[in-house]
């Protein structure tokens, strides 16, 4: 199942992130290390976002390396975490990979947008309350 947000449903990716992510998927999914299906639902995220360049990507989007506060609408649990290529890394506190169900489910979404997404244990609906920080609002693009 797709992910659908409760406000516009649109989805804004940076040029860098979009070129990054289709060859790491590319490669991943020729030798078979990942979860396929939740690679395709990457790409299919990639092929309908909205591709910008990253000065002119909005502020409040989740882009790779931002840093967003979410909340869990089912259990009221609020969550920090930071968006990267792999996953946890103790000197970077909750950094959650973009490729786990949930860092898939925040990738190119705004602040204020509710998601429902399918993890491992169902579906999950989450709330983005804040980018706390985003690379390319910082004037970081070589991130």
């Amino acid at each position: 199942m797709a992910s659908e947000a409760m406000h516009s449903g649109e989805i804004f990716i940076t040029k860098e992130d979009q070129k990054k992510l289709k060859f790491v998927i590319e490669q991943a999914l020729r030798s078979n290390q990942e979860d396929k299906r939740h690679l395709k639902k990457l790409k299919d995220e990639l092929i309908r976002a909205h591709v910008v360049d990253a000065q002119d990507v909005p502020a409040d989007t989740v882009t790779m390396n931002s840093v967003v506060s979410i909340k869990d609408m089912d259990t009221g649990d609020e969550e920090v975490y930071e968006l990267g290529y792999s996953g946890y890394a103790p000197d970077k506190g909750n950094r959650i990979s973009v490729f786990a169900p949930i860092g898939m489910a925040l990738l190119g979404y705004r602040a204020g947008d509710e998601i429902e997404w399918e993890v491992p244990g169902g579906m999950r609906k989450i709330k983005i309350i804040k980018v706390l920080y985003q690379p390319e609002a910082s004037g970081h693009y070589d991130l």
